[in-house]
């Protein structure tokens, strides 16, 4: 085996176990996984970024294509690092787009990030199909991210108010973690990115796409103590999911709403 495929390998080996303890995005990504099978067609994912979900969606759709807002997603690591980019750049108002031209339209993680919520549902209803679906991802409690153009969280009633607003009927809400993983993910979190200071790395392993590149400086000396309570957190949270789950608290939520 060359040095190459070793490093590869040991990359992937890195990004698998950064996953599982990283809560909120492993949590995220069975909830996906659970309402993909309702995608089809010819399907637009609207803040695709590096186009992270692509191989969730991919086996239930022809065609998978990925739309971003230009002004934010050029300062994003996505931007320098991405191995995959959008497919098409817009000024964030109009979708360039004509009326039901998707089967599915998908957004994942992206509303808390647009100042105009409302328009933002609105554009993405337009572009859908009548008899097309949905699939739309927010945060309930995550930490703040992506500053300045991190605006809003979502309850799932918050989110049918809007997709009502816009002629849209939520049918399916997949809940995305509960309590104690809620409070995992948040030490985790305070672990990796302030004590250890590891977003570097985790952005080198296609992580924190959303983030400004140029992350602090790692604190290595730190990994000994760090590593294992992270490890241990991420397990006893989600034991403690299963065993006590509180419907009233929640890292967030994917919803699929189709058109009324």
């Amino acid at each position: 085996m060359s040095s190459r495929q070793k490093t590869t390998g040991l990359r992937r080996v890195a990004r698998i176990a950064s996953d599982w303890v990283d809560l909120q995005w492993s949590l995220l990504i069975r909830a996906l996984g659970a309402v993909a099978p309702r995608a089809r067609g010819l399907l637009l994912d609207v803040g695709c970024g590096d186009k992270p979900y692509e191989r969730i969606f991919r086996p239930y759709v022809d065609e998978y294509l990925g739309i971003e807002h230009e002004a934010t997603f050029s300062a994003t690591a996505a931007k320098v690092d991405g191995s995959s980019r959008p497919d098409y750049l817009y000024d964030g108002n109009r979708l360039p787009f004509e009326d039901g031209a998707f089967d599915t339209v998908i957004s994942i993680q992206v509303l808390e990030h647009t100042p105009h919520p409302r328009l933002l549902m609105a554009e993405m209803a337009r572009v859908l199909k009548k008899d097309g679906a949905l699939i739309l991802a927010a945060p309930f409690s995550f930490r703040l991210h992506e500053e300045p153009h991190d605006y809003f969280r979502y309850s799932p009633h918050g989110l049918r108010k809007l997709c009502a607003e816009v002629g849209l009927d939520i049918d399916h809400i997949e809940q995305v973690g509960s309590l104690w993983t809620l409070v995992g993910h948040k030490l985790n979190s305070y672990l990796a990115l302030h004590v250890a200071r590891i977003g570097s790395a985790a952005q080198e392993l296609g992580k924190l796409g959303h983030e400004a590149p140029g992350q602090p400086r790692a604190r290595l000396w730190t990994l000994p103590l760090v590593g294992p309570a992270i490890l241990a957190i991420s397990a006893v949270a989600r034991i403690m999911d299963r065993l006590f789950f509180e419907r009233q608290e929640a890292l967030g939520f994917v919803v699929v709403a189709k058109r009324v």
